[in-house]
């Protein structure tokens, strides 16, 4: 029996690392991706340091309009500078390994995409157009929510009771971002 038990045990740590290797990004995916990353940051950090500063109202300089973006700018090329170095340690150690796609890539490519287009939809079609701000914030975590966990839930016979989980994590999303901005940081919100 111990030896079965041995066998099993030894099964299912090499399932388990060919599942996680099967994870993995190739180091050019993660290279272009890292190049992303610090464009979007660089630009964040443009973008906030044109901001106006607000220095003819004697605002604090804690609480300018462009510190909060600014930070996360920078952040996030930090992040992006730290995910280029380690794609570049991947390349130099097997610089011609192909990566052949799978269909676990093709399926993060989607929610990538997803993603993408929910938060532009977001932005550019719920946001400021007549909904007040706490209703188009539930509105969208509650899709979004629904969307990427839809697969899982179905699998699970629990669509509906995700979509209950989309809905109360949308709702108290929405109230709970509108009031942070609104009490503490001072945002007023369309």
């Amino acid at each position: 029996m111990t030896t079965d038990t041995a066998h099993s045990a030894e099964r299912a740590a090499a399932e388990a690392e060919a599942a996680a290797h099967e994870r993995k990004t190739s180091p050019r995916a993660d290279l272009w991706q890292s190049l992303g990353w610090i464009a979007l940051g660089i630009a964040t950090t443009i973008g906030s340091l044109r901001m106006d500063r607000l220095e003819r109202q004697d605002i604090n300089p804690y609480t300018v309009p462009g510190l909060l973006p600014g930070l996360l700018g920078a952040a996030i090329v930090f992040f992006g500078l730290l995910m280029l170095y380690r794609s570049w340690r991947r390349l130099a150690k097997a610089p011609h390994v192909p990566h052949a796609r799978t269909e676990a890539d093709h399926a993060e490519m989607r929610r990538m995409w997803t993603v993408l287009a929910l938060c532009i939809g977001f932005a550019a079609g719920l946001v400021g157009h007549g909904l007040p701000f706490w209703l188009a914030a539930a509105i969208f975590v509650t899709v979004t929510i629904s969307l990427l966990q839809y697969a899982e839930r179905t699998a699970k016979n629990q669509r509906l009771r995700g979509l209950a989980f989309a809905l109360a994590v949308g709702l108290g999303a929405g109230v709970i971002v509108t009031l942070v901005f609104q009490e503490f940081f001072l945002v007023r919100l369309p």
